[in-house]
């Protein structure tokens, strides 16, 4: 009996232990359970956009239980975010993971035209470079309205900018989908090159070129080792 005992807790220490290991090897960029229900607004741990007239139209919100960003446009865009610098290191962590959501797509998007560049939900990585307008490099995770899933294309409005299109289209509107991209390989595809740490983590809404409207909200967001 007792050994029986001394095994089960030697089980329960082991299990707590790799639990705690997993847990530590992750970096949480945010998710959310900071900030009672309700706030809206910038959130306190991240900083809003330097251009633009940003309407910032997001609350923090209940969705099955858990906590997460709802992010609305009307004709509007709006981008937050948080520096990365002290917490991640890709040769650890290298592979980003998020859920969102898109409930309403802005007509007609299409990250790849100028004219049309809107998308419902956008998670970028940054690594900011001086001057910040001509050497920073930016990858933009977007779920499109028109452009099709798998496009790689530049920005035709911010040349730092890379655009990779995850989803698109009304097909999976109101589902939850959790994505893993491996930032490093995805770095490499576009600028032939290992990357560093990167800098900076966004989130954005966008729907001003379109003169239209778009709704979604994002989940947590984390690095995890492959």
């Amino acid at each position: 009996m007792r050994s029986t005992r001394a095994r089960l807790v030697v089980l329960a220490v082991m299990f707590a232990v790799a639990a705690i290991a997993w847990a530590a090897e992750r970096v949480v960029v945010e998710d959310w359970r900071s900030y009672p229900l309700g706030t809206r607004g910038i959130p306190g741990d991240w900083k809003g956009q330097t251009w633009g007239r940003p309407a910032y139209d997001l609350e923090i919100v209940a969705d099955d239980g858990q906590p997460v960003l709802r992010l609305k446009s009307e004709g509007d865009n709006s981008t937050i975010s948080r520096d990365l610098r002290v917490s991640v290191n890709l040769d650890q962590t290298p592979i980003l993971e998020w859920s969102w959501k898109v409930v309403t797509l802005p007509a007609g998007g299409n990250a790849c035209q100028s004219s049309t560049d809107d998308q419902a939900a956008q998670v970028y990585v940054a690594w900011l470079r001086s001057p910040e307008s001509v050497r920073s490099r930016i990858i933009g995770y977007v779920w499109d309205s028109t452009a099709p899933v798998g496009t790689i294309c530049k920005s035709q409005k911010t040349t730092t900018v890379t655009y990779v299109v995850l989803r698109s289209g009304s097909r999976e509107l109101g589902k939850w989908i959790t994505e893993r991209r491996n930032v490093v390989e995805d770095f490499r595809r576009i600028y032939g090159e290992a990357p560093d740490n990167p800098t900076v983590l966004s989130l954005s809404i966008d729907s001003d070129d379109t003169r239209s409207s778009a709704d979604s909200f994002i989940g947590p967001t984390v690095f995890t080792p492959p």
